[in-house]
């Protein structure tokens, strides 16, 4: 797994993304003291129920991994010309 350049802020925006859709939807309610490790996890597992990520196997579930799935994903999101794209 080679980290990628901007994955930290990958991986922020991606939480930002799906904590807000997860939050319109009214799936959650995330707390200011919910842990960011919480966070991530809640996420992967929301966007894994929604088919929207393949999981991971369950050897590989760790908070590492679980960053680099998550900012990998979002890289795909983003327009070809976005900052984080580079």
């Amino acid at each position: 797994m080679k980290k990628l350049k901007h994955e930290k802020e990958l991986v922020k925006l991606a939480l930002d993304l799906v904590m807000s859709i997860a939050e319109k939807k009214g799936v959650v309610k995330f707390e200011a003291t919910d842990s960011s490790k919480e966070k991530i996890e809640y996420v992967y597992r929301l966007l894994v129920h929604d088919k929207i990520l393949q999981p991971l196997a369950k050897d590989q579930e760790s908070q590492p991994n679980i960053k680099h799935k998550l900012a990998c994903w979002m890289q795909k999101q983003l327009p070809a010309d976005h900052p984080l794209n580079k």
